[in-house]
């Protein structure tokens, strides 16, 4: 049987291009459109809001998947590029998203080869699982660099 969750946030016009995010979590923070539209530098942005959201959402179902894998992870960073599309009429939309991690595992005396696979497993899985990457429309490149260590 399906279920459902609810999550919410709250915005609020603080003035000029400033807003004002709740987030039903609790983190609260100042934010505005990006520099290139009229926006302020060094705030949240919907861009990176949207970024991060997928970038967070794939580490987390990551970490669950190494679990079940079994993979001894010893580092996880990734830098996640997104694409936007400015189209003549000012229309926007992200193309792509483009997911750059790093990740150390143990060998822990398995095969290097063997290992590699189980991550790569372990991160699709990530991008299947992903709430957050399957809910949006545009392409997910994933290009890992894997480091096995002894």
């Amino acid at each position: 049987m399906s279920k459902t969750a609810t999550y919410s946030t709250i915005v609020r016009w603080t003035g000029e291009h400033w807003g004002h995010l709740t987030m039903g979590n609790g983190p609260e923070m100042k934010f505005s459109a990006p520099p290139d539209a009229q926006g302020h530098a060094g705030v949240l942005t919907p861009e990176d809001a949207f970024v991060a959201a997928a970038n967070t959402c794939v580490m987390m179902m990551f970490i669950w998947a190494t679990e079940r894998f079994k993979l001894k992870l010893i580092s996880y960073e990734c830098r996640t590029e997104g694409t936007k599309l400015i189209e003549i009429d000012r229309t926007e939309i992200f193309t792509r998203l483009c997911f750059h991690p790093v990740i150390h595992v143990s060998a822990g005396g398995d095969p290097g080869n063997v290992i590699e696979t189980r991550v790569r497993r372990a991160l699709q899985a990530a991008q299947k699982y992903s709430l957050v990457a399957n809910s949006v429309k545009s392409e997910i490149i994933v290009e890992p660099e894997i480091v096995i260590e002894e």
